[in-house]
């Protein structure tokens, strides 16, 4: 009676459950004859013949029924027994809970009521079967498509976080950026007036240049924080100078040497140090998470093999046709079907955790040593403080600018007199006490961001490789690992047998689900995981306060008229304490050598923008080098004594 569990056994089934009811009935009857059987009587004489009789007639085909009440009896319950097992044959053979299912979705045309041959079938077991060839087909295209769906719908936390953020960090960088500019605006206004309104496209194109740089654009901040403040110099030393007339290759030769007069002292180097780690940050942070974006985007547009297709099948909708719609694949057969068709994606795993850490990084650095709200407020603030160190030292530069570029013509009809006796003595130029200082309405936003980001960008540590588990870890996907005996382990229902298969390309050749490739790594995983070592080489730069795209020009530094100084400096009214992401304080005095003749700087390139703008080039023959200077001072001297 064991040949009755299997589905292709009903009919051999039912015959051996008839034979077996006809014989018990029989047994009873003539064990009944036998009790009733009194040698010398008519009576068992009768009841033998009846017996004999009855006997017969179930043999021949049950054809006629016996008088004795307990044979009748024991005939019904054969009839019912027969009645309901040949019921049971034929509702094991109906295909009416796999049609439903499939119905929900697909047309029932090509479904079968009833069991059929599985010859046909190319991708589950070729048993009695609810599926015809157009079934099968069918599921196969939904299997492939429910797989992406699963993948999409799994990575749509990545996809969210990376759009939402880059879309809430740009348009807070550039409301920042915005909110300076008015700042600085109003405030030189209210200080300066018409000198400011004069002049007052320096510093709008200072914020063009800063906002070109943030967007992309192959800006160097180095030369444009360098082309302000020569600029600047230019039109302050003909402010505090007003009693000379100064001609446009004089105001050249002033700029050309502002690196060494140091007109606006160190201002302009801790201006440079605090903006360019600050939106260097920024941008990268920015251009970071557009990255990860594009990244998952193009990782789950997945081309799916054939042997991917087949054994997702196998795992999915194979029950169905055995007849078994609810039956769910085990857990250890979802998870080698998902590592062999995710195979290639596993192999972003490494450079996706350096890309994941290094953005953590730098959001903690724009959070604290980098903090890019900090940096925009300082800027009106470092040019006002600029202009009146100028202003409080404009006679000693003068003086050196008088000898190193010669002494201008006196305006004509103006007295000589300093900066100092105009209006009044009172200065033309000030300093914001704290309370002055620009402040932007978003006040801790950055905070806010920053720390929000961080919680997102940390469980994505290793999700590709997580994802296999992902996918099989829901319940509509997979039967739960405690429930191992009870789940689809690819034949029919019992435990999956086969062991799990490591991450990875190359572990999957002995995956024994589906065959793989090892030997031909995915050309698209080869290019993701090279746009992901860019993405991770730029974070890292930015980190240490670098631009990519100008690392020469950023190292050196140079910012005008600003003093030298190591790029790894730190100013204390600059930076407050933040912990280990502090840089060291830079005790020791640097000297740093001269620069060579020969070598332009920035500013001097002939792509410079004031060059092109101006339409002059500037040559070194008016460099004022000590030696000259010292020259100069003696020679004066001598001709002092000599009258």
């Amino acid at each position: 009676m064991k040949d009755c569990e299997k589905p292709h056994k009903e009919k051999e089934c039912v015959f051996l459950l008839f034979r077996h009811a006809l014989r018990e009935v029989c047994v009873c009857a003539c064990a009944r004859a036998r009790v009733n059987d009194h040698p010398g009587t008519k009576e068992t004489r009768s009841a033998e013949a009846q017996q004999i009789h009855f006997s017969s007639d179930l043999v021949s085909g049950l054809v006629s029924f016996s008088t004795d009440s307990v044979c009748v009896k024991m005939k019904v319950m054969m009839m019912v027994c027969v009645i309901a097992l040949w019921g049971a044959a034929g509702g094991a053979r109906s295909c009416g809970e796999s049609r439903r299912v499939y119905g929900e979705k697909h047309s029932l045309d090509t479904a079968p009521h009833a069991r059929i041959s599985g010859e046909h079938l190319r991708l589950c077991p070729r048993d009695y079967t609810c599926c015809s060839s157009v079934m099968e087909d069918t599921l196969a295209r939904q299997s492939e498509a429910d797989f992406l769906s699963a993948v999409r719908d799994t990575s749509q936390f990545l996809l969210t976080t990376f759009t939402q953020r880059h879309r809430k960090f740009d348009e807070f960088f550039q409301e920042l950026l915005d909110v300076a500019e008015k700042s600085m605006n109003e405030m030189f206004t209210q200080t300066y007036g018409h000198l400011y309104t004069q002049n007052a496209h320096i510093f709008r194109q200072l914020f063009a240049d800063l906002r070109r740089f943030y967007t992309g654009g192959t800006v160097s901040l180095s030369e444009v924080l360098a082309d302000f403040w020569a600029g600047l110099v230019e039109r302050m030393f003909s402010l505090v100078n007003p009693q000379y007339q100064f001609t446009e290759d004089y105001l050249v030769c002033v700029s050309k040497h502002a690196e060494q007069l140091q007109p606006f002292g160190d201002l302009p180097h801790k201006l440079h140090i605090q903006v360019s780690r600050a939106l260097t940050a920024a941008r990268a942070l920015v251009q970071g998470l557009a990255a990860g974006r594009d990244i998952v985007n193009k990782a789950t547009k997945l081309t799916v093999g054939s042997e991917c297709v087949r054994a997702l099948m196998r795992q999915w909708f194979c029950p169905l046709c055995h007849g078994s719609p609810s039956l769910k694949p085990c857990h250890s057969l979802c998870l080698n079907v998902m590592k062999g068709c995710l195979a290639n994606e596993a192999d972003l795993d490494t450079e996706w955790n350096n890309f994941i850490d290094a953005l953590m990084l730098l959001v903690q650095k724009l959070g604290g040593p980098f903090h890019f709200e900090l940096a925009t407020d300082s800027i009106a603030v470092k040019v006002s403080e600029g202009i009146m160190y100028m202003q409080e030292n404009s006679i000693t530069v003068s003086a050196k600018v008088f000898q190193g570029c010669g002494i201008p013509r006196p305006t004509p009809a103006r007295n000589k007199r300093s900066p100092r006796e105009r209006d009044n003595g009172k200065p033309a130029f000030r300093t914001y006490s704290a309370e002055e200082k620009p402040t932007t309405a978003s006040g801790t936003n950055l905070d806010r961001l920053v720390e929000e980001l961080q919680e997102r960008l940390r469980p994505m540590r290793g999700f590709w490789v997580a994802l296999p588990h992902t996918i099989c870890n829901d319940e509509r996907m997979a039967a739960d690992v405690t429930n191992e005996d009870r789940c689809w382990n690819g034949q029919t229902r019992g435990r999956y047998l086969q062991s799990v298969t490591a991450d990875g390309l190359v572990n999957q050749i002995n995956n024994p689900e589906l065959e793989v490739d090892v030997a031909r790594p995915d050309v698209k995983t080869r290019r993701l995981i090279m746009e992901l070592r860019v993405a991770v080489n730029r974070l890292r730069l930015a980190q240490t306060g670098r631009d990519a795209d100008f690392i020469d020009s950023d190292v050196e530094g140079g910012s005008g008229s600003g003093g030298a100084a190591e790029a790894g400096e730190r100013f204390s009214d600059d930076w407050p304490g933040y912990g280990s992401f502090s840089p060291p304080r830079n005790t020791l005095p640097v000297d740093k050598p001269p620069r060579p003749r020969d070598r332009l700087r920035p500013r001097d390139m002939p792509t410079n923008k004031r060059n092109r703008l101006n339409g002059r080039s500037r040559s070194d023959a008016g460099r004022l080098s000590p030696a000259l200077l010292s020259a100069l001072l003696l020679l004066a001297v001598c001709f002092s004594l000599c009258l």
